[in-house]
């Protein structure tokens, strides 16, 4: 579906379809301007329980095209919505079944897409860009992928296995699976314990921290100071283990920077909107 804001001069894609490596299909969006062609593109994964319209991303996604991007988000394939919900949790067994190395297969397909387009200019520049679990995401394909510039990420998971406790395993183990509470749908959502053996078994592929260490791209950390789920401490250790990493605090934000879902006002909360400029002067100057 594409429409167009003639009052900005945006053109936005919805719900294009690709196919994961692991053959469940997935939705991406596109925002640009229309006279926008040659612009440097932007793709953005989403967190943990989240999805590619939460909250105020589609607002998000104007922003970052105003600003003069090709913007691109996607629902990772095992995010538990579907193509007929995508803003759903109804498919709990696909939830259960996503792990990091299905989402980093998932954003390899939205870049080699992008490299592929006939209506993008592949030659532009192409930057990630991830929030929570989705910025850990991003900083491991960065690291890995010559095709990506640079990297932002957005109160970003720094280690995986920080959230993960040895009575957790024991019990994952046992059971085969855990659950986690979506405390704004009440759902109990499962995972199942494949996702701890997947990180066991690519444990020095999903190391973070030693993907920032090695990081000769530019990266770019922005983190809430009151943020409740990543406490902000993790990304000041981040500067530690690579000095030429650029860390922007907002002061007294929240791990959302202010945003929540469904969104009830109109406008970006000033955090995330402060948070998207930073993020846009970022990239532009590493053009």
């Amino acid at each position: 579906m594409q429409n167009s804001n003639p009052a900005t001069n945006i053109t936005i894609e919805r719900d294009l379809k690709l196919t994961g490596k692991h053959g469940r299909p997935f939705l991406t969006d596109i925002a640009y301007s229309a006279t926008g062609s040659k612009s440097p593109i932007i793709i953005f994964s989403h967190g943990f329980k989240g999805f590619k319209d939460w909250g105020p991303f589609n607002m998000m996604a104007l922003e970052f095209a105003q600003a003069g991007f090709h913007f691109v988000k996607f629902n990772f394939a095992f995010n538990g919505t579907t193509l007929e919900s995508p803003c759903d949790f109804i498919d709990l067994d696909a939830f259960g079944q996503n792990n990091f190395t299905h989402e980093l297969n998932d954003l390899d397909v939205v870049i080699s897409w992008i490299k592929n387009s006939r209506e993008i200019d592949s030659d532009q520049p192409i930057f990630l860009l991830g929030h929570s679990r989705g910025g850990g995401i991003s900083i491991l394909k960065a690291h890995t992928d010559s095709r990506i510039l640079a990297v932002a990420g957005w109160g970003s998971v720094t280690s995986f296995s920080k959230h993960i406790s040895i009575s957790d395993i024991r019990k994952w183990k046992n059971d085969g699976v855990l659950y986690v509470e979506n405390a704004r749908t009440g759902q109990l959502m499962p995972l199942y314990v494949q996702l701890y053996y997947d990180f066991l078994k690519n444990r020095d592929l999903f190391n973070i921290r030693n993907a920032v260490s090695a990081m000769a791209k530019p990266v770019l950390l922005v983190h809430g100071t009151d943020d409740e789920t990543i406490p902000v401490s993790r990304a000041r250790e981040m500067v530690q283990l690579n000095t030429a990493l650029q860390l922007i605090e907002v002061p007294g934000s929240d791990h959302a920077f202010g945003a929540s879902h469904p969104m009830e006002s109109g406008t970006l909360p000033p955090d995330l909107k402060l948070t998207i400029d930073t993020t846009a002067g970022f990239f532009l100057k590493h053009l």
